[in-house]
């Protein structure tokens, strides 16, 4: 069975169509990922599927509810981590947890297990009556969401959970993730990290309001770029780019830290072709050329560009 089922849904500001006539579904206990860079409409497309903006058209149903005539069931019927840090940092960390407890009317027994729990996965454990504001960063977006479920809610949606967290933080919170996920529940995270769209089950990608591509991550990477990637290590990166660019078999290229990905449009073309036009040509020594698999980065570049030349046309 799907926890969530998105029928069509489009959601239009004035002229402006934030999300434009997506579907699709999320089985029952997966991570679920929702990509796309910042504006593409994850937001948005969240806020309609947690019931507090109502779409312009389609609909969805989130747990057996529907978003547009039962928004206040499915509201009592999920958690939600927003983008920005949701809880009181003024309050201390106990403040916080009862106040959110006794919004999903937990009290007795059912809350102290519960307060319990969360103050285990947070690791605060002993520490409740600190303030919260003065807590690192990545202990409370596990004290975040660990309130947004403290009613064992069977949906969870987090919004760019990890946002300015550190790498060490970030792995961290997915292996709560993962807990979750093996515990049952259900999770659609949207981020721009790339990275943790790994430990997903299934991974959406949107760009403009449009759903461009949908798949695990290794079908992601095998079914939608099918020219080869070179990654090639030289002197002056950048220098590299803008001679390579303008190569007719050049398909696309991209800076990945010290190294280049290309796409190539000509599958002939051979590493003495490469260190000929940088090294020979232009005095850039080429350090290493290699044929690789391309990476979720790759796919999302490839995608990004390809359905943006698409729009313009």
């Amino acid at each position: 069975m799907n926890a969530i089922e998105v029928n069509e849904l489009t959601k239009n500001f004035g002229k402006f169509t934030a999300v434009d006539q997506i579907s699709f579904n999320v089985r029952q206990g997966e991570i679920f990922g929702f990509l796309g860079a910042n504006g593409a409409g994850k937001s948005t497309t969240i806020r309609m599927l947690i019931g507090i903006l109502e779409p312009t058209s389609g609909d969805a149903h989130v747990g057996g509810y529907s978003i547009k005539k039962e928004p206040d069931m499915v509201k009592k019927n999920i958690g939600y981590m927003s983008q920005k840090f949701s809880l009181y940092n003024d309050l201390t960390v106990i403040e916080n947890i009862r106040f959110f407890a006794g919004i999903y009317g937990l009290d007795g027994k059912k809350y102290e297990e519960r307060k319990k729990w969360v103050l285990k996965v947070a690791n605060l454990e002993n520490m409740e009556n600190v303030i919260t504001g003065s807590l690192p960063g990545g202990i409370k977006q596990r004290l975040a969401l660990g309130t947004a479920v403290i009613h064992e809610p069977k949906i969870v949606f987090l919004d760019e959970p990890t946002s300015g967290v550190d790498p060490i933080s970030r792995r961290n919170f997915w292996d709560l993730i993962n807990e979750l996920s093996e515990g049952g529940t259900t999770v659609l995270v949207t981020t721009h990290y790339l990275d943790e769209a790994e430990f997903c089950n299934d991974i959406i990608l949107i760009n403009a309001g449009k759903l461009i591509a949908q798949g695990n991550a290794q079908a992601l990477k095998t079914n939608y770029i099918k020219n080869p990637i070179l990654e090639i290590e030289s002197e002056r990166v950048v220098d590299s780019l803008e001679i390579l660019e303008k190569e007719k078999w050049v398909g696309e290229t991209s800076i990945f830290g010290n190294y280049i990905h290309v796409i190539l449009n000509d599958s002939t073309i051979i590493e003495s072709n490469i260190i000929q036009i940088l090294q020979e040509n232009n005095g850039i020594l080429v350090k290493r050329i290699e044929k690789i698999i391309p990476t979720l980065e790759d796919v999302f570049i490839h995608l990004i560009e390809k359905d943006s030349k698409k729009n313009v046309q």
